[in-house]
């Protein structure tokens, strides 16, 4: 016979699986560190892979004028300056992408914890109907 709690709860956890849940999921599998270590060096690497690939452009766009003035250009002075603005540049990501991700790891959690409520529920109402059929089997 059909149990409208068991549906009722059945249907809140596929919803929360197929959606939003699907990713935090996915998240618990980490432990905090690991996940927003992990995170960290993803944006490490997209960050500098940005940055070279807008210095790239950035020279080609120049490159007429750089080749014109590169006898009398100081490439010290200049690298300095690249490297100061890439430290800058990467401190500022690097703090956003670990204070974000540590919010989003916890934000993850707190969704799971309400998930796995919903599974203690599920679990408590099929033990009551098990132990409502097994009483009818006996009589």
């Amino acid at each position: 016979m059909l149990d409208n709690k068991k549906i009722k709860l059945m249907t809140k956890l596929a919803a929360f699986e197929d959606g939003k849940g699907k990713e935090d999921i996915k998240i618990s599998k980490y432990y905090k560190t690991d996940y927003v270590r992990y995170q960290v060096i993803k944006t490490a690497v997209s960050i500098t892979l940005g940055y070279l690939l807008v210095l790239l452009l950035f020279g080609m766009y120049h490159a007429e004028y750089i080749i014109s003035k590169i006898v009398t250009l100081n490439f010290v002075r200049i690298g300095q300056y690249l490297l100061g603005f890439y430290i800058i540049l990467m401190a500022i990501y690097i703090t956003g992408a670990f204070i974000g991700y540590s919010i989003k790891y916890d934000h993850s959690k707190k969704n799971l914890s309400r998930y796995y409520k919903l599974l203690k529920r599920l679990n408590r109402v099929y033990q009551e109907n098990d132990g409502d059929e097994k009483g009818e089997a006996l009589k």
